[in-house]
């Protein structure tokens, strides 16, 4: 049986994890087409400030709760899914 990750690993390689699925380098252009639900850009814009929130916090030694975990795994399972309904993840 594994050994679960301590919270900060866990926290990191959730920020991994995300960081490699959002399309966060494609261009404002390829982002935001004609027919936008949900406007990707600001989903994106959202993620991002919390992942590098969170990237500062854990580089100053900072231990997330379990509770802030969850928190930013279901903004992200839901930004997820606006950024499906556009077609920018699969």
């Amino acid at each position: 049986m594994s050994r679960k990750p301590d919270c900060t690993s866990a926290m990191r390689n959730l920020i991994k994890e995300v960081r490699d699925d959002f399309p966060f380098n494609v261009p404002d252009a390829n982002i935001c087409g004609i027919s936008c639900v949900g406007c990707p850009k600001k989903l994106l814009e959202i993620v991002d400030t919390e992942l590098c929130e969170w990237e500062v916090k854990l580089d100053e030694n900072i231990t997330p709760k379990l509770g802030e975990i969850s928190r930013l795994g279901k903004l992200c399972k839901n930004v997820r899914r606006g950024l499906k309904r556009n077609g920018l993840v699969r």
